[in-house]
């Protein structure tokens, strides 16, 4: 099979196609050709020498975290799934390619209405947006702060606190960028210098929570907004977490809520955006575009 991989670690140059032999579906297990892998800034750091906790990086290794595909193979054991099942699902590493073997239990059912590049960039960004946000106690009336909106993680967050009916939403972006959060329910303000006085012009009430996808400009931002620091979660600035006191939030991914999310997709009340697909013979230029850490939307690596 086909997939994108690297020998050693790197920049982006390091990613190319490679041939691999075809995995076969152990018991528990389900065999998927991949019609969509999403690209994130996992997959990049792995890239470049991070080691996922757990996990055992080897040359040559076939990064990717999210996939969409056509179950072709169903190992013993397996319930809930039928050869030919459209399904989207999650993984660590091997997403790039043509076939990828996962548990019955990593993957759900895309629905009809989902493109394949949909469906292909939802799971990593869709459940961290989710985690992050239940961790920090999002609610119904709650003043939420999320720092690099027009992202596809921010605008997954800016979606599901709508969802979960926080009164005011507030979007940090780049003035390009503030009709799009503007479409996705947020109230959006330019980041940089002042951003706390401008906060605090749109919710003088004071702000509940806040999600940082930005850096440690937006946690320090944050920690003057909200009075409760368990209510700050950030996924960008790791280094001040424990010198801030902030919320450690675990990423656990699981198919049950990305079902969920599946679900809230078919009703019209998340939309994916999706910025730019790649051949899966265009990685490192995937890899090139989302380090620019510019633009909105998805980028994903598809197949022929």
């Amino acid at each position: 099979m086909r997939a994108a991989a690297f020998e050693s670690f790197g920049g982006p140059e390091v990613m190319r196609t490679m041939e691999f032999p075809e995995p076969l579906a152990g018991p528990g297990q389900v065999r998927v050709r991949v019609k969509a892998a999403g690209v994130q800034h996992f997959d990049c750091a792995v890239r470049s020498g991070y080691s996922p906790a757990g996990v055992m990086v080897h040359f040559p290794q076939i990064p990717g975290n999210e996939f969409a595909g056509v179950v072709d193979q169903l190992g013993e054991g397996v319930t809930g799934f039928a050869l030919g099942d459209e399904v989207l699902g999650f993984t660590i590493l091997n997403g790039y390619a043509e076939y990828i073997v996962v548990g019955a239990n990593q993957i759900t059912l895309k629905p009809k209405t989902m493109s394949w590049a949909e469906a292909g960039g939802l799971s990593g960004n869709g459940q961290g947006a989710y985690i992050a946000l239940k961790a920090i106690g999002v609610q119904k009336g709650d003043t939420i702060l999320i720092h690099g909106a027009a992202g596809s993680l921010g605008a997954f967050a800016v979606q599901l606190a709508k969802e979960w009916g926080a009164t005011t939403i507030i979007g940090t972006a780049s003035e390009s960028n503030h009709d799009y959060v503007r479409s996705l329910g947020a109230v959006p303000v330019t980041y940089g210098e002042g951003l706390v006085e401008r906060v605090r012009a749109i919710a003088p009430q004071g702000v509940d929570a806040a999600f940082d996808t930005a850096g440690a400009e937006a946690v320090w931002a944050s920690i003057e907004l909200v009075k409760d620091r368990s209510r700050i979660c950030t996924f960008a600035a790791h280094e001040l977490i424990e010198k801030l006191g902030l919320r450690v939030v675990r990423t656990e991914r699981t198919a049950a809520r990305l079902a969920e999310l599946a679900e809230l997709h078919s009703n019209g009340k998340l939309r994916i955006l999706i910025r730019q697909i790649f051949p899966i013979d265009q990685a490192a230029d995937a890899h090139r575009l989302i380090e620019t850490r510019h633009g909105r939307g998805k980028i994903v690596l598809t197949f022929d």
